[in-house]
Protein backbone atom coordinates (compact mmCIF):
# COMPACT_ATOMS: atom_id res chain seq x y z
CA UNK A 1 0.00 0.00 0.00
CA UNK A 2 1.01 3.93 -0.59
CA UNK A 3 -0.23 7.28 0.25
CA UNK A 4 -0.79 7.31 -3.57
CA UNK A 5 -3.69 4.29 -3.60
CA UNK A 6 -5.42 5.91 -0.63
CA UNK A 7 -5.34 9.09 -2.45
CA UNK A 8 -7.72 7.77 -4.85
CA UNK A 9 -9.67 5.45 -2.91
CA UNK A 10 -10.23 7.99 0.13
CA UNK A 11 -8.88 11.53 -0.83
CA UNK A 12 -9.90 13.52 2.15
CA UNK A 13 -9.63 10.96 4.90
CA UNK A 14 -6.38 12.99 7.35
CA UNK A 15 -2.77 11.41 6.88
CA UNK A 16 -1.72 13.97 9.55
CA UNK A 17 -2.92 15.95 12.22
CA UNK A 18 -0.85 18.37 14.04
CA UNK A 19 -1.81 18.26 18.10
CA UNK A 20 -0.58 21.73 18.55
CA UNK A 21 -2.51 23.91 15.33
CA UNK A 22 -5.03 21.50 14.51
CA UNK A 23 -3.95 21.29 11.07
CA UNK A 24 -5.08 18.32 9.16
CA UNK A 25 -3.63 16.98 5.42
CA UNK A 26 -5.69 14.60 3.81
CA UNK A 27 -4.26 12.08 1.70
CA UNK A 28 -5.10 13.88 -1.52
CA UNK A 29 -2.97 16.92 -0.15
CA UNK A 30 -0.17 14.58 0.73
CA UNK A 31 -0.11 12.88 -2.12
CA UNK A 32 -0.32 15.73 -4.69
CA UNK A 33 2.37 17.67 -2.57
CA UNK A 34 4.94 14.89 -1.86
CA UNK A 35 4.33 14.44 -6.48
CA UNK A 36 5.23 18.27 -6.75
CA UNK A 37 8.41 17.78 -4.22
CA UNK A 38 9.45 15.00 -6.30
CA UNK A 39 9.81 17.29 -9.56
CA UNK A 40 10.89 20.45 -7.50
CA UNK A 41 14.27 17.76 -6.44
CA UNK A 42 14.04 16.65 -10.25
CA UNK A 43 13.99 20.25 -11.11
CA UNK A 44 16.97 20.91 -8.80
CA UNK A 45 19.27 18.31 -9.98
CA UNK A 46 18.63 15.62 -7.80
CA UNK A 47 18.60 11.94 -8.95
CA UNK A 48 17.97 8.00 -7.98
CA UNK A 49 20.85 7.50 -5.42
CA UNK A 50 21.07 10.84 -4.24
CA UNK A 51 20.73 12.60 -0.54
CA UNK A 52 18.38 15.36 0.46
CA UNK A 53 18.66 16.25 3.89
CA UNK A 54 15.84 18.07 6.05
CA UNK A 55 16.28 20.32 8.90
CA UNK A 56 13.65 20.87 10.66
CA UNK A 57 11.04 21.06 13.67
CA UNK A 58 8.10 18.68 13.59
CA UNK A 59 5.58 20.33 10.86
CA UNK A 60 3.69 18.60 8.28
CA UNK A 61 6.03 19.53 5.53
CA UNK A 62 8.32 16.63 6.69
CA UNK A 63 5.86 14.03 5.28
CA UNK A 64 5.66 15.40 2.05
CA UNK A 65 9.50 15.92 1.80
CA UNK A 66 9.49 12.14 2.89
CA UNK A 67 7.09 10.74 0.60
CA UNK A 68 8.73 12.37 -2.04
CA UNK A 69 12.50 11.44 -1.80
CA UNK A 70 10.68 7.64 -1.51
CA UNK A 71 9.11 8.07 -4.94
CA UNK A 72 12.32 9.65 -6.58
CA UNK A 73 14.61 6.99 -5.27
CA UNK A 74 16.41 9.46 -3.00
CA UNK A 75 18.01 8.93 0.57
CA UNK A 76 16.23 11.46 3.34
CA UNK A 77 18.61 12.73 5.29
CA UNK A 78 17.37 13.25 8.67
CA UNK A 79 19.29 15.74 10.75
CA UNK A 80 18.64 16.81 14.39
CA UNK A 81 16.87 20.31 15.20
CA UNK A 82 19.39 20.52 18.22
CA UNK A 83 22.70 20.47 16.08
CA UNK A 84 25.05 23.24 15.59
CA UNK A 85 25.87 24.94 12.24
CA UNK A 86 29.14 23.05 12.33
CA UNK A 87 27.37 19.25 13.53
CA UNK A 88 25.25 19.68 10.29
CA UNK A 89 27.73 20.72 8.39
CA UNK A 90 29.48 17.14 8.79
CA UNK A 91 26.30 15.42 8.40
CA UNK A 92 25.88 17.46 4.80
CA UNK A 93 29.50 16.58 3.84
CA UNK A 94 28.94 13.14 5.18
CA UNK A 95 26.00 11.71 3.15
CA UNK A 96 26.92 13.72 0.09
CA UNK A 97 23.43 15.73 0.50
CA UNK A 98 22.61 18.09 -2.63
CA UNK A 99 19.61 19.93 -1.45
CA UNK A 100 19.36 20.54 2.60
CA UNK A 101 15.46 21.08 3.26
CA UNK A 102 15.13 23.28 6.49
CA UNK A 103 12.41 25.49 8.22
CA UNK A 104 12.00 29.48 8.71
CA UNK A 105 13.33 28.97 12.46
CA UNK A 106 16.30 26.83 11.30
CA UNK A 107 16.93 28.64 8.61
CA UNK A 108 20.03 30.53 9.99
CA UNK A 109 21.77 27.28 11.16
CA UNK A 110 21.11 25.61 7.54
CA UNK A 111 22.64 28.19 6.08
CA UNK A 112 25.78 28.46 7.99
CA UNK A 113 25.66 24.87 7.65
CA UNK A 114 25.54 24.10 3.83
CA UNK A 115 27.86 27.23 2.85
CA UNK A 116 31.20 25.58 3.24
CA UNK A 117 29.63 22.68 1.61
CA UNK A 118 27.82 24.51 -1.78
CA UNK A 119 24.35 22.79 -0.69
CA UNK A 120 21.23 23.98 -1.47
CA UNK A 121 19.07 25.50 1.01
CA UNK A 122 14.94 25.77 0.61
CA UNK A 123 13.25 26.52 3.84
CA UNK A 124 9.84 26.25 4.54
CA UNK A 125 7.31 28.51 6.53
CA UNK A 126 5.30 27.11 10.08
CA UNK A 127 2.43 24.74 8.92
CA UNK A 128 -0.51 26.66 7.27
CA UNK A 129 1.92 29.98 6.06
CA UNK A 130 4.19 30.13 3.03
CA UNK A 131 7.81 29.60 2.85
CA UNK A 132 9.90 29.47 -0.08
CA UNK A 133 10.21 25.92 -0.03
CA UNK A 134 6.28 26.01 -0.55
CA UNK A 135 5.94 28.71 -3.39
CA UNK A 136 8.40 26.69 -5.27
CA UNK A 137 6.58 23.86 -4.84
CA UNK A 138 2.97 25.09 -4.98
CA UNK A 139 4.18 26.19 -8.74
CA UNK A 140 4.88 22.31 -10.16
CA UNK A 141 2.72 19.55 -11.32
CA UNK A 142 0.79 17.09 -8.79
CA UNK A 143 1.31 14.43 -11.17
CA UNK A 144 3.49 11.76 -10.64
CA UNK A 145 7.12 12.30 -12.11
CA UNK A 146 7.59 10.10 -14.86
CA UNK A 147 10.98 7.99 -13.70
CA UNK A 148 9.49 6.99 -10.36
CA UNK A 149 11.42 4.97 -8.05
CA UNK A 150 11.90 3.73 -4.55
CA UNK A 151 13.93 5.59 -1.93
CA UNK A 152 15.46 4.77 1.58
CA UNK A 153 16.13 7.11 4.67
CA UNK A 154 19.83 7.24 5.51
CA UNK A 155 19.58 8.20 9.29
CA UNK A 156 22.68 8.87 11.81
CA UNK A 157 23.57 8.15 15.31
CA UNK A 158 23.27 10.69 18.36
CA UNK A 159 26.78 10.95 18.16
CA UNK A 160 27.54 10.45 22.25
CA UNK A 161 30.46 8.38 21.16
CA UNK A 162 32.25 10.68 18.21
CA UNK A 163 31.03 11.77 15.39
CA UNK A 164 27.50 10.34 14.24
CA UNK A 165 27.15 7.81 11.76
CA UNK A 166 24.85 6.71 9.34
CA UNK A 167 23.58 3.79 7.71
CA UNK A 168 23.14 4.04 4.13
CA UNK A 169 21.21 0.76 2.47
CA UNK A 170 21.03 0.36 -1.15
CA UNK A 171 17.74 1.13 -2.33
CA UNK A 172 14.89 -1.27 -3.12
CA UNK A 173 14.42 -2.32 -6.35
CA UNK A 174 10.53 -2.66 -5.58
CA UNK A 175 7.95 -0.39 -6.56
CA UNK A 176 7.25 2.35 -4.37
CA UNK A 177 3.65 0.79 -3.02
CA UNK A 178 5.61 -2.44 -2.28
CA UNK A 179 5.21 -3.86 1.18
CA UNK A 180 7.87 -3.08 3.80
CA UNK A 181 9.46 -5.12 6.63
CA UNK A 182 7.66 -2.79 9.30
CA UNK A 183 4.38 -2.41 7.30
CA UNK A 184 3.97 -5.89 7.60
CA UNK A 185 5.21 -5.84 11.69
CA UNK A 186 2.84 -2.76 12.12
CA UNK A 187 -0.41 -5.01 10.46
CA UNK A 188 0.13 -8.66 12.00
CA UNK A 189 1.72 -7.47 15.39
CA UNK A 190 -0.09 -4.47 16.51
CA UNK A 191 -3.39 -4.45 14.35
CA UNK A 192 -3.05 -1.23 12.47
CA UNK A 193 -5.61 -0.74 9.90
CA UNK A 194 -6.75 1.91 7.44
CA UNK A 195 -8.70 3.25 10.52
CA UNK A 196 -5.70 3.66 12.91
CA UNK A 197 -4.78 6.75 14.53
CA UNK A 198 -1.53 6.63 15.62
CA UNK A 199 0.28 9.17 18.59
CA UNK A 200 3.66 10.24 17.32
CA UNK A 201 5.30 12.28 20.55
CA UNK A 202 9.22 12.45 19.06
CA UNK A 203 11.18 14.41 16.35
CA UNK A 204 10.65 12.95 13.09
CA UNK A 205 14.54 13.27 12.31
CA UNK A 206 14.73 10.08 14.83
CA UNK A 207 14.53 6.78 13.07
CA UNK A 208 11.48 5.13 14.82
CA UNK A 209 9.27 8.11 14.74
CA UNK A 210 9.71 8.61 10.84
CA UNK A 211 9.83 4.80 9.96
CA UNK A 212 6.26 4.13 12.18
CA UNK A 213 4.60 7.42 10.82
CA UNK A 214 5.38 6.37 7.05
CA UNK A 215 3.85 2.61 7.74
CA UNK A 216 1.00 4.20 9.09
CA UNK A 217 0.37 6.12 6.37
CA UNK A 218 1.21 3.19 3.74
CA UNK A 219 -1.75 1.53 5.40
CA UNK A 220 -4.49 4.57 5.22
CA UNK A 221 -4.30 5.79 9.02
CA UNK A 222 -3.67 9.26 10.30
CA UNK A 223 -0.63 10.10 12.35
CA UNK A 224 -0.74 12.83 15.08
CA UNK A 225 2.00 14.75 15.35
CA UNK A 226 2.53 15.55 19.07
CA UNK A 227 4.89 18.56 19.19
CA UNK A 228 6.76 18.82 22.43
CA UNK A 229 3.58 17.94 24.34
CA UNK A 230 4.25 17.04 28.15
CA UNK A 231 2.80 14.08 29.92
CA UNK A 232 -0.82 15.36 30.80
CA UNK A 233 -1.10 16.18 26.87
CA UNK A 234 -0.10 13.17 26.06
CA UNK A 235 -3.28 11.50 27.75
CA UNK A 236 -5.44 14.43 26.15
CA UNK A 237 -4.29 13.67 22.87
CA UNK A 238 -5.40 9.84 23.28
CA UNK A 239 -8.57 11.23 24.41
CA UNK A 240 -9.67 14.34 21.84
CA UNK A 241 -8.44 11.90 18.61
CA UNK A 242 -9.36 8.33 19.79
CA UNK A 243 -5.86 7.17 19.57
CA UNK A 244 -5.54 3.33 18.67
CA UNK A 245 -1.92 3.54 18.38
CA UNK A 246 1.28 4.90 19.87
CA UNK A 247 5.09 4.39 20.07
CA UNK A 248 6.40 5.69 23.52
CA UNK A 249 9.94 5.26 25.68
CA UNK A 250 10.12 4.01 29.34
CA UNK A 251 10.85 7.99 30.12
CA UNK A 252 7.32 8.92 29.42
CA UNK A 253 5.74 5.88 31.25
CA UNK A 254 7.97 6.94 34.25
CA UNK A 255 6.39 10.63 33.91
CA UNK A 256 3.10 9.61 33.19
CA UNK A 257 2.89 7.56 36.55
CA UNK A 258 4.26 10.72 38.02
CA UNK A 259 1.04 13.12 37.74
CA UNK A 260 -1.42 12.86 40.30
CA UNK A 261 -3.99 9.65 40.59
CA UNK A 262 -7.09 12.17 39.41
CA UNK A 263 -5.33 13.65 36.77
CA UNK A 264 -3.92 10.03 35.23
CA UNK A 265 -8.09 8.96 35.83
CA UNK A 266 -9.17 11.83 34.42
CA UNK A 267 -8.81 11.17 30.37
CA UNK A 268 -10.41 8.27 28.73
CA UNK A 269 -7.91 5.97 27.16
CA UNK A 270 -10.29 3.17 26.08
CA UNK A 271 -9.43 3.90 22.60
CA UNK A 272 -6.20 2.39 22.94
CA UNK A 273 -5.73 -0.94 20.87
CA UNK A 274 -1.69 -1.33 20.98
CA UNK A 275 1.16 0.56 22.57
CA UNK A 276 4.48 -0.62 22.04
CA UNK A 277 7.57 1.32 22.98
CA UNK A 278 11.39 0.52 22.36
CA UNK A 279 14.83 3.38 23.04
CA UNK A 280 15.77 1.50 26.32
CA UNK A 281 14.60 -1.55 28.38
CA UNK A 282 11.73 -0.76 30.74
CA UNK A 283 12.29 -1.22 34.69
CA UNK A 284 10.09 -4.04 35.70
CA UNK A 285 8.17 -1.72 38.15
CA UNK A 286 7.24 0.57 35.77
CA UNK A 287 6.17 -1.89 33.14
CA UNK A 288 3.44 -3.34 35.72
CA UNK A 289 2.21 -0.47 36.96
CA UNK A 290 1.70 0.39 33.14
CA UNK A 291 -0.12 -2.64 32.11
CA UNK A 292 -2.18 -2.32 35.36
CA UNK A 293 -3.37 1.02 34.51
CA UNK A 294 -3.87 0.66 30.56
CA UNK A 295 -4.19 -3.04 30.79
CA UNK A 296 -2.16 -5.52 28.77
CA UNK A 297 -2.22 -3.64 25.11
CA UNK A 298 1.79 -2.44 25.93
CA UNK A 299 4.31 -3.98 23.67
CA UNK A 300 7.95 -4.17 23.30
CA UNK A 301 10.89 -4.34 20.97
CA UNK A 302 14.84 -4.07 20.31
CA UNK A 303 15.89 -2.62 17.31
CA UNK A 304 18.96 0.16 16.01
CA UNK A 305 18.76 2.48 13.24
CA UNK A 306 21.12 -0.15 11.42
CA UNK A 307 18.20 -2.45 10.77
CA UNK A 308 20.32 -5.53 11.38
CA UNK A 309 17.34 -6.98 13.37
CA UNK A 310 14.53 -7.51 16.26
CA UNK A 311 12.77 -8.67 18.80
CA UNK A 312 9.44 -8.44 20.17
CA UNK A 313 7.86 -9.09 23.31
CA UNK A 314 3.89 -8.74 23.50
CA UNK A 315 1.95 -8.11 26.64
CA UNK A 316 1.51 -12.00 27.43
CA UNK A 317 5.11 -12.69 26.45
CA UNK A 318 6.30 -9.96 29.07
CA UNK A 319 4.30 -11.28 31.58
CA UNK A 320 5.35 -14.79 31.49
CA UNK A 321 9.39 -13.05 31.18
CA UNK A 322 9.59 -9.99 32.85
CA UNK A 323 12.25 -7.66 31.98
CA UNK A 324 12.09 -9.14 28.73
CA UNK A 325 12.55 -7.34 25.27
CA UNK A 326 11.33 -10.12 23.30
CA UNK A 327 12.56 -13.16 20.96
CA UNK A 328 13.77 -12.96 17.42
CA UNK A 329 11.46 -12.03 14.87
CA UNK A 330 12.26 -12.41 10.97
CA UNK A 331 16.42 -13.50 12.50
CA UNK A 332 18.27 -15.02 15.06
CA UNK A 333 19.57 -13.44 18.35
CA UNK A 334 23.27 -15.02 19.27
CA UNK A 335 24.80 -14.09 22.80
CA UNK A 336 28.54 -13.86 22.14
CA UNK A 337 31.87 -13.64 24.55
CA UNK A 338 34.61 -11.04 23.56
CA UNK A 339 36.19 -13.68 21.64
CA UNK A 340 33.16 -13.45 19.34
CA UNK A 341 32.05 -17.09 20.41
CA UNK A 342 28.63 -18.09 21.35
CA UNK A 343 27.89 -18.09 24.84
CA UNK A 344 25.36 -20.62 27.20
CA UNK A 345 21.49 -19.59 28.12
CA UNK A 346 22.20 -17.58 30.89
CA UNK A 347 25.51 -16.24 30.76
CA UNK A 348 26.02 -11.97 29.76
CA UNK A 349 27.81 -10.95 26.75
CA UNK A 350 27.50 -9.06 23.68
CA UNK A 351 23.86 -9.48 22.01
CA UNK A 352 24.66 -10.07 18.17
CA UNK A 353 21.89 -10.40 15.32
CA UNK A 354 22.50 -13.50 12.73
CA UNK A 355 20.37 -14.47 9.48
CA UNK A 356 19.31 -10.82 9.66
CA UNK A 357 19.74 -7.67 7.01
CA UNK A 358 23.44 -6.98 6.59
CA UNK A 359 24.61 -2.94 7.17
CA UNK A 360 27.82 -0.37 6.88
CA UNK A 361 28.53 2.41 8.72
CA UNK A 362 28.89 5.06 6.01
CA UNK A 363 32.48 5.67 5.53
CA UNK A 364 33.65 3.86 8.39
CA UNK A 365 35.06 0.37 7.50
CA UNK A 366 36.56 0.67 11.00
CA UNK A 367 33.48 0.69 12.67
CA UNK A 368 31.30 -1.62 10.35
CA UNK A 369 34.09 -3.88 10.96
CA UNK A 370 33.95 -4.12 14.48
CA UNK A 371 30.72 -4.59 14.43
CA UNK A 372 30.82 -8.14 13.32
CA UNK A 373 32.16 -11.29 14.52
CA UNK A 374 33.88 -13.85 13.10
CA UNK A 375 30.49 -15.50 12.25
CA UNK A 376 28.93 -12.43 10.15
CA UNK A 377 26.90 -12.21 12.80
CA UNK A 378 26.22 -8.02 13.48
CA UNK A 379 25.97 -6.34 17.88
CA UNK A 380 24.77 -2.61 18.25
CA UNK A 381 27.16 -2.70 21.17
CA UNK A 382 24.29 -3.88 23.99
CA UNK A 383 25.22 -6.55 26.27
CA UNK A 384 22.48 -8.89 27.85
CA UNK A 385 21.45 -12.64 28.01
CA UNK A 386 19.45 -15.03 26.61
CA UNK A 387 16.85 -17.23 28.86
CA UNK A 388 16.21 -21.36 27.99
CA UNK A 389 13.28 -19.69 25.75
CA UNK A 390 15.41 -17.50 24.02
CA UNK A 391 13.95 -14.38 25.37
CA UNK A 392 16.64 -11.35 25.45
CA UNK A 393 17.40 -9.60 29.14
CA UNK A 394 19.68 -6.69 27.99
CA UNK A 395 22.23 -5.32 30.69
CA UNK A 396 23.53 -2.36 29.48
CA UNK A 397 25.69 -0.60 26.42
CA UNK A 398 28.96 -2.66 26.84
CA UNK A 399 30.64 0.91 26.77
CA UNK A 400 28.87 2.09 30.06
CA UNK A 401 29.70 -0.84 31.78
CA UNK A 402 31.54 0.11 35.25
CA UNK A 403 34.78 -1.96 36.30
CA UNK A 404 35.59 -1.47 40.11
CA UNK A 405 37.77 -3.58 41.68
CA UNK A 406 37.93 -5.92 38.36
CA UNK A 407 34.46 -6.69 39.26
CA UNK A 408 31.92 -6.13 36.27
CA UNK A 409 28.98 -4.04 37.38
CA UNK A 410 26.11 -2.82 34.64
CA UNK A 411 24.43 0.51 35.42
CA UNK A 412 21.17 -0.22 33.88
CA UNK A 413 19.74 -2.85 36.74
CA UNK A 414 20.92 0.18 38.99
CA UNK A 415 18.83 2.73 37.28
CA UNK A 416 15.92 0.64 37.06
CA UNK A 417 16.24 0.12 41.03
CA UNK A 418 16.57 3.85 41.84
CA UNK A 419 13.84 4.56 39.88
CA UNK A 420 11.61 3.21 42.04
CA UNK A 421 12.61 6.00 44.69
CA UNK A 422 9.91 8.30 45.55
CA UNK A 423 12.34 11.22 45.19
CA UNK A 424 14.06 10.30 41.98
CA UNK A 425 12.23 11.14 38.87
CA UNK A 426 15.17 10.00 36.46
CA UNK A 427 18.65 8.88 37.15
CA UNK A 428 21.83 8.04 35.09
CA UNK A 429 24.16 6.06 37.09
CA UNK A 430 28.10 6.18 36.19
CA UNK A 431 31.13 5.07 36.67
CA UNK A 432 33.90 7.84 38.28
CA UNK A 433 37.31 7.31 38.27
CA UNK A 434 39.04 5.90 41.77
CA UNK A 435 42.42 5.83 42.43
CA UNK A 436 42.10 2.44 44.24
CA UNK A 437 39.19 0.67 42.80
CA UNK A 438 39.41 1.87 39.09
CA UNK A 439 36.23 3.23 38.73
CA UNK A 440 33.51 3.94 41.58
CA UNK A 441 29.65 3.63 41.25
CA UNK A 442 28.07 7.49 41.15
CA UNK A 443 24.30 8.20 40.76
CA UNK A 444 23.30 11.20 39.19
CA UNK A 445 20.05 12.29 40.28
CA UNK A 446 17.07 14.39 38.53
CA UNK A 447 14.97 14.98 41.77
CA UNK A 448 11.20 15.02 41.52
CA UNK A 449 12.09 18.28 43.91
CA UNK A 450 14.98 19.94 44.27
CA UNK A 451 16.52 19.02 47.66
CA UNK A 452 16.88 21.82 50.34
CA UNK A 453 19.65 19.87 51.72
CA UNK A 454 20.98 18.05 49.04
CA UNK A 455 23.62 15.86 51.79
CA UNK A 456 20.78 14.94 53.92
CA UNK A 457 18.67 13.84 50.31
CA UNK A 458 21.64 11.83 49.11
CA UNK A 459 22.53 10.10 52.33
CA UNK A 460 18.90 9.08 52.59
CA UNK A 461 18.60 7.70 49.03
CA UNK A 462 22.25 5.96 49.96
CA UNK A 463 20.56 4.36 52.41
CA UNK A 464 17.27 3.37 50.81
CA UNK A 465 19.34 1.66 47.77
CA UNK A 466 22.09 -0.08 50.38
CA UNK A 467 18.62 -2.25 51.99
CA UNK A 468 18.37 -3.37 48.28
CA UNK A 469 21.47 -3.84 46.38
CA UNK A 470 24.35 -5.89 46.87
CA UNK A 471 27.24 -3.50 47.98
CA UNK A 472 29.46 -3.68 45.05
CA UNK A 473 26.46 -2.38 43.30
CA UNK A 474 25.47 0.10 45.81
CA UNK A 475 26.74 3.54 44.63
CA UNK A 476 29.05 4.99 46.67
CA UNK A 477 28.27 8.63 45.78
CA UNK A 478 24.89 10.54 45.00
CA UNK A 479 24.87 13.64 42.64
CA UNK A 480 22.60 15.71 41.61
CA UNK A 481 21.47 17.72 38.33
CA UNK A 482 18.35 19.50 36.92
CA UNK A 483 17.51 17.95 34.20
CA UNK A 484 19.59 14.73 32.92
CA UNK A 485 20.65 15.03 29.10
CA UNK A 486 18.81 12.77 27.11
CA UNK A 487 17.90 12.89 23.31
CA UNK A 488 14.38 14.12 22.08
CA UNK A 489 12.95 10.34 21.90
CA UNK A 490 13.81 9.77 25.52
CA UNK A 491 16.94 7.79 25.45
CA UNK A 492 19.62 9.51 28.11
CA UNK A 493 22.62 10.32 26.58
CA UNK A 494 24.91 9.15 29.79
CA UNK A 495 28.30 9.35 27.69
CA UNK A 496 27.86 12.97 28.32
CA UNK A 497 27.03 12.72 32.45
CA UNK A 498 30.44 9.96 32.05
CA UNK A 499 32.74 12.92 30.65
CA UNK A 500 31.79 15.23 33.45
CA UNK A 501 33.67 12.78 35.57
CA UNK A 502 36.17 11.94 33.53
CA UNK A 503 36.89 14.92 31.11
CA UNK A 504 35.25 17.32 32.53
CA UNK A 505 32.37 17.83 30.13
CA UNK A 506 32.08 21.91 29.97
CA UNK A 507 28.63 21.11 29.14
CA UNK A 508 27.42 18.79 31.42
CA UNK A 509 29.84 19.22 34.72
CA UNK A 510 29.12 23.21 35.84
CA UNK A 511 24.91 21.16 35.99
CA UNK A 512 25.86 18.59 38.68
CA UNK A 513 25.53 19.72 42.26
CA UNK A 514 27.10 17.57 44.65
CA UNK A 515 25.20 15.34 47.35
CA UNK A 516 26.91 13.38 49.72
CA UNK A 517 29.97 12.98 49.65
CA UNK A 518 31.30 9.50 51.39
CA UNK A 519 34.35 9.39 53.56
CA UNK A 520 36.72 6.26 52.21
CA UNK A 521 34.80 3.99 53.60
CA UNK A 522 34.64 0.42 50.87
CA UNK A 523 32.19 -2.52 51.88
Amino acid sequence: MHPSIHAQEKPDAPAVIMSRTGQVVTYRELDGRSNQVAHLFRGRGLQRGDSVAVLMENLSTYFEIAWAAQRSGLYLVGVSSKLTADEVAYILADSEAKLLVTSEKLKEVAQAAAAARSVQVLAAAPDGLSGEFDRLRSTLPDARIADESSGADMLYSSGTTGRPKGVRPPLPEEPIDASTRITAQAKHRYGMTDHTVYLSPAPLYHAAPLRWCMAVQRLGGAVVVAEQADSEELLSLIERYRVTHAQFVPTHFVRMLRLPEAVREKYDLSSLVAVFHAAAPCPVPVKEQMLAWWGPIIHEYYAGSEGNGITCASPDEWLSHKGTVGRAFNCDVKICGDDGEPLAAGETGLVYFANGPCFAYHNDPEKTAAAYNQYGWSTLGDVGRLDEDGFLYLTDRKSFMIISGGVNIYPQEIENLLLEHPEIGDVAVVGAPDPEFGENVVAVVEPLRWPDDPSATAEQILAWAKSRLSPIKTPKRVDFIRTLPRTPTGKLLKRLVRDAYWQQNDDIAPQIIPGFKRTKERT
